[in-house]
């Protein structure tokens, strides 16, 4: 028989045990953070219906998307998570109460070209506020005031999330007349922390046909820096030449506000003029998140307000305003800069109990009560040497290595070794408990402590 070589496809990632651990207590502060705002999970197909993934068409996505057929079914794995909430709220509108407010963790799928960094099937952790008809301001500061507790919560303190306002850019370049434009220049300005100013000045000129000295006032305009109070300051110049301006800059002096309100510090939030997410449907607040350590990363989370979440599928008005975390990306990302915290427990049990009698009832009873007090145990019954059965407890980095043999049994005890320390005692099956239970809560302290 002719072996297949194992390899795993280009773009996809698979973790190791211990690295999967982590990923996992990445989630678990996901969803606790979530919950505590109170969102509700949500999961949606993986697949779906091309036609309906597809309903506003066009564009990459179109060009990414994994798309298939069976039988007479012409059918899409999903790019993101967003057009799966849109058609969920238009299906089942009637059912729902509004504001509906939503997480979901899960993998979504795009046939771009893989590299560092950047995958075809990676996990997205979103959440998103829809309202019915309308949906209130303080939405847009609450969103990024949970990432922010999220990020501390993972043990991240340098970075910031950046704010604008989309209708404060469509309300400026409609003082400079380019409102037919607003959509490119969006577009290309998004660019400027990657291709810089000139290309940036480049495009609009020789593609868009943009007047340099208007191109000048909005690169002019984008440069705007300082405190966030201070950039307010410089904005007010603009104020009364332009209704939609004056929205945007109120919209977006409201949001900063609230964020202050909810506890996060001006120095992991700040006003900049170059955020414009190059995604149309966006159309109030716009948020990217970047690590200040790692600018070179770029956006590790990024969002906003839409008008109109099911257009394509509804004629309900139904605004939103939401976020998006690549955790895959952000993921390897830490792992590479060496953020993970290597003191998270990975094991995969707190206590390895190893019978040494042919009857296994009093270990498989021990184990029981073990579980019942919340403790994760494994049972080793494998025929193999002691040592190789220790050399199993070590490699997990199981605290807990549980004895039991003829004597044990006899006696009605169980003898526990702490594996970090080297420590063993005899003990009655309630102390064993206690004991047990007492260290993986202390470490699980600790750990905390430090994060």
């Amino acid at each position: 028989m002719e072996r297949v070589k194992p390899r795993t496809l280009s773009g996809f990632m698979e973790l190791l045990p211990q690295r999967q651990m982590q990923f996992e207590k990445m989630l678990e502060i996901l969803r606790s953070t979530y919950s505590r705002y109170g969102f509700t999970p949500l999961d949606t197909p993986v697949i779906e219906s091309a036609e309906v993934l597809l309903a506003k068409g066009g564009g990459e996505t179109e060009k990414q998307i994994y798309r298939f057929t069976k039988g007479d079914s012409d059918l899409a794995l999903r790019f993101d998570l967003t057009v799966p909430l849109a058609k969920y709220v238009a299906e089942y509108y009637g059912q729902l109460s509004f504001p509906f407010r939503r997480y979901q963790i899960g993998k979504v799928y795009r046939g771009e070209r893989a590299q560092r960094g950047r995958f075809r099937e990676f996990y997205q952790a979103d959440i998103d506020v829809i309202g019915d008809g309308k949906l209130d301001i303080s939405n847009d500061a609450e969103i990024p005031a949970i990432i922010y507790d999220t990020f501390r919560a993972m043990g991240l303190e340098r970075f910031v999330i950046r704010v604008n306002n989309r209708r404060l850019l469509n309300g400026f370049y409609g003082i400079l007349g380019l409102t037919e434009k607003s959509g490119a220049i969006m577009r290309t300005v998004d660019k400027l922390e990657k291709i810089g100013p000139d290309k940036v000045r480049a495009i609009l000129v020789e593609d868009e046909g943009i007047e340099p000295g208007s191109v000048d006032e909005v690169l002019g305009f984008t440069s705007i820096t300082g405190s966030n109070s201070e950039v307010f300051a410089q904005l007010e110049r603009w104020v009364g030449k332009n209704e939609l301006f004056d929205q945007g800059l109120e919209e977006l002096k409201t949001v900063a506000r609230y964020l202050d309100s909810f506890g996060v510090p001006e120095e992991n939030f700040r006003v900049d003029l170059t955020i414009a997410r190059g995604l149309d449907y966006y159309t109030g607040t716009v948020y990217e998140t970047a690590m200040l350590d790692h600018p070179e990363i770029g956006s590790i989370c990024s969002g906003g307000r839409y008008d109109n979440l099911a257009e394509y599928y509804t004629d309900k008005q139904l605004p939103g305003v939401g976020i998006s975390i690549g955790l895959t990306r952000l993921f390897y990302v830490l792992e590479e800069q060496g953020y993970l915290n290597d003191d998270v427990i990975t094991a995969p049990a707190d206590a390895l109990i190893l019978p040494m009698t042919e009857d296994l009832s009093f270990a498989i009873a021990f184990a029981a009560r073990l579980r019942g007090g919340g403790l994760r145990v494994q049972v080793y019954n494998e025929a193999k040497k002691f040592k190789a059965k220790m050399n199993y407890a070590d490699k997990q980095k199981i605290p807990y290595v549980v004895f039991i043999g003829e004597d044990e049994v006899k006696a009605g005890q169980v003898s526990v070794k702490d594996m970090r320390s080297g420590d063993q005692k005899t003990m009655d099956p309630a102390e064993a408990v206690e004991l047990i239970a007492g260290g993986v809560q202390s470490t699980a302290r600790v750990i905390r402590e430090k994060a």
